[in-house]
């Protein structure tokens, strides 16, 4: 193996709230540069595999690694606060809700990590704030507020914040759910040029044409399990397993 296969690594990761188990079990590889879609009903563990990754939802057994450093380490408290602080400076998060501190600018909203936690000067986040913004289309609005902005708008505002940190990984919890139709394309693109730019991904979505299009791997998750995985071509051309097949057929006749 070599050393991009295990970039991030989730072995025998399982999850329960009570008596309720919603992750079983789960092991993946996600190699260095690699866009992983998670497709799946609602209820069945995508979003709760992905909080793990960065623990915000502990495991309730597993463990997470990346770039060869686990996460989710059991350590005294101070020393674990410590620690999945300075992990999570590396793993970028976009939420379905944007997230945004509603009273602050766009500028103010990307640059307050980046001086909080790495220490840059106020010239030096705002040049990155420039930066980010840019890259997602925003530079624009780079004083506007939350309020002043489309879903659209707020959801690219939140992958600048992200990337500002200059994340070692991506992670983006069904991004475009909450946004009105005409407005999930200019998120997608900002993720299709960040593809492009072969930043290591793993996206929980619900919109089908884009992890064809856009991943290399798609995990199909079903009741806390991965049911199928494999290339985009051989999941939505020729699942193999009925469970699969049987998602498929819903969404494509009953599309979001």
């Amino acid at each position: 193996m070599t050393e991009s296969t295990d970039f991030v690594q989730i072995r025998h990761a399982q999850k329960s709230f009570g008596t309720l188990e919603v992750l079983k079990d789960i092991s993946l590889n996600v190699a260095r540069g690699q866009i992983v879609a998670i497709i799946g009903p609602s209820g069945s563990g995508k979003s709760t595999l992905l909080r793990a990754i960065n623990d915000l939802d502990a495991l309730t057994g597993g463990e997470v690694w990346l770039d060869g450093v686990q996460v989710n380490k059991q350590l005294p408290h101070r020393q674990y606060e410590k620690h999945i602080n300075e992990m999570r400076q590396q793993i970028g998060m976009v939420f379905q809700h944007f997230n945004l501190f509603p009273h602050m600018t766009a500028r103010e909203n990307v640059t307050m990590a980046p001086k909080m936690l790495k220490g840059l000067s106020a010239e030096e986040a705002d040049a990155l704030a420039k930066e980010q913004l840019d890259k997602v289309g925003m530079l624009e609005r780079i004083d506007y507020y939350p309020s002043q902005l489309s879903g659209g708008q707020k959801q690219r505002v939140a992958i600048a914040r992200a990337l500002a940190m200059n994340p070692k990984l991506m992670l983006f919890d069904e991004a475009t759910s909450a946004l009105d139709p005409e407005l999930v394309s200019e998120v997608n693109q900002v993720m299709k040029k960040l593809a492009e730019e072969h930043m290591t991904m793993i996206i929980v979505t619900h919109e089908m044409d884009f992890a064809a299009s856009v991943c290399d791997r798609v995990l199909f998750m079903d009741q806390g399990v991965v049911v199928e995985e494999g290339p985009p071509e051989q999941v939505f051309g020729n699942p193999q397993k009925a469970r699969t097949r049987a998602f498929l057929r819903k969404e494509l006749d009953n599309p979001e």
